[in-house]
């Protein structure tokens, strides 16, 4: 097997990073994208990915066809970093006056998924997911990593990443549902696409798509 990319890449020849960056960097910003929901948070993760890509070259080994597994091990880092840091950057602006929120673009930039409710749903349960599950999903699932190649950027064994795939499919199936019907709950139900809504335990009782009170009222006007 052909190794002289890597071998490339381990010495710093410009070149070499060149063709790493062209081949790898969109695969990393449309990962960064879907679990940070924001782009410019994914264009700074590809930057600061290929940086780190670079500080640690001496560490690429000669595995696999293609270094991709290298790159998203060390996105999916520079991804839990950048987490942690907006967490400490959002109890910050808690202590700040409330502004006017900006709208993220996430519905734009993964906007396969017709049902924004849906998307929403999914979004928070993929949250509510353990870090190693929703690594494994996000890499093998979204961004089209083998198994092989999504335990060598997870630094764990195959059977691991293949039975974390299977649980998280099946949990985060659930957790989606829950978060779906949790999101559409409220003092309003939708009775159908025609009809108004109706408050949860009104005292108007819905007989032939009209309410009874409103029936009362008709018969005081005669």
């Amino acid at each position: 097997m052909d190794y002289s990319l890597h071998a490339r890449i381990r010495a710093g020849d410009p070149e070499a990073f060149r063709e790493l960056f062209r081949a790898h960097a969109q695969l990393v910003f449309r990962h960064a994208v879907r679990v940070s929901g924001d782009r410019s948070t994914a264009e700074d993760v590809v930057s600061l990915t290929f940086l780190e890509a670079w500080r640690l070259r001496a560490k690429l080994r000669d595995e696999g066809e293609t270094p991709r597994p290298w790159v998203m091990g060390i996105a999916v880092n520079v991804l839990r970093n950048t987490a942690r840091a907006a967490r400490r950057h959002a109890v910050a602006l808690t202590r700040l006056p409330a502004k006017d929120t900006v709208p993220d673009f996430v519905d734009e930039l993964v906007g396969r998924m017709a049902d924004a409710e849906e998307l929403a749903a999914a979004g928070r349960a993929l949250r509510r997911l353990r870090r190693g599950e929703r690594d494994v999903f996000t890499l093998c699932v979204w961004s089209g990593l083998s198994y092989s190649e999504a335990a060598q950027a997870l630094g764990v064994p195959v059977g691991t990443v293949r039975s974390r795939l299977s649980r998280t499919r099946t949990r985060l199936r659930a957790l989606a549902a829950e978060e779906l019907a949790a999101g559409r709950r409220g003092p309003y139900e939708r009775r159908g696409p025609y009809e108004r809504m109706e408050p949860v335990g009104g005292s108007g009782q819905e007989q032939g798509g009209r309410t009874r009170a409103a029936r009362s009222g008709e018969e005081t006007d005669r």
